[in-house]
């Protein structure tokens, strides 16, 4: 597929957002993602979402995406080939989280303040980081981004939650990223204890960044409940019974979750009832 052209200056945010879901090949989106991160932040994008939001982000030809039910099995990275395999599958939960945080903005930024455009952008820049340093490990490994099959789960919870923001920051930054946060430490303990330092300490910088996302999404969901009279907890647990499917497990990262303000108030009843309806997306 022919990738889009660069955000424009003069332009307004959402027809930039717009172009960055429409860039296919992974190298473009990833510099439209950062072009619009700094276009915004130097004041060359108007405040106006002019621009409706594809159905689905454009994507390359490869990965091949496939249902999760036929992904297969990666292992625990004891060998080169599933240290490869973990690190295809968490770069594409990284392209994908661009797209995402892109998406967040162009998509419901009208009903937000200013700053809301400020912080997903900045997160969108992040996603963009953590692609491209992915991908430069896996170069670095002898493979690449869409050497391997991937699944499209993330954005299957953004086609579910596109018409409710708050369901969508209720799903994709409380439960999706998260989830990584929980998954995460034992994933990089795991390839130090193979020797893969360098892997490690990749993972490490994305996890830190994640805190921080995530904390992005439990501020953001606070505020709108507020404004609407909505009781934080109540709600969120209510649209996770509607939207996740599956539920959600432990264990859970108490710490790394209250760090982004996400208590166990929110999740520990959901989890002991069992109940859910989208399946969980592992990093």
């Amino acid at each position: 597929m022919r990738a889009a052209t660069s955000p424009s200056r003069g332009g307004t945010i959402g027809a930039a957002c717009r172009t960055v879901l429409l860039s296919a090949e992974p190298h473009a989106k990833v510099m439209a993602a950062r072009a619009l991160a700094r276009d915004w932040r130097l004041g060359r994008l108007e405040h106006s979402f002019d621009a409706a939001m594809p159905d689905r982000p454009a994507r390359p030809d490869r990965p091949e995406l496939l249902p999760p039910n036929r992904m297969p099995k990666r292992g625990r990275g004891g060998s080169a080939e599933g240290r490869t395999a973990l690190l295809h599958s968490l770069a594409h939960i990284e392209f994908s989280a661009i797209d995402l945080a892109v998406d967040l903005v162009g998509r419901f930024g009208v009903q937000f303040p200013r700053a809301f455009v400020d912080d997903w952008l900045r997160v969108a820049a992040d996603e963009a980081m953590h692609f491209a340093i992915l991908d430069r490990r896996l170069r670095a490994l002898g493979s690449h981004y869409g050497a391997l099959p991937a699944h499209d789960g993330l954005w299957e919870a953004a086609e579910q939650t596109a018409g409710d923001a708050l369901a969508r920051l209720a799903i994709v930054p409380l439960v999706l990223e998260a989830r990584g946060l929980d998954v995460t430490p034992q994933t990089i303990e795991r390839l130090q204890a193979h020797g893969d330092h360098a892997s490690a300490r990749l993972l490490h910088r994305i996890y830190t960044d994640e805190i921080v996302h995530v904390g992005t999404g439990m501020r953001w969901f606070d505020s709108a409940c507020a404004a609407q009279g909505l009781a934080p907890v109540a709600h969120w647990r209510g649209l996770v019974l509607q939207y996740f499917r599956g539920g959600l497990k432990p264990p859970f990262n108490d710490s790394a979750r209250s760090q982004a303000g996400l208590t166990p108030d929110f999740y520990l009843d959901v989890a002991a009832s069992g109940n859910g309806r989208h399946t969980a997306v592992n990093r």
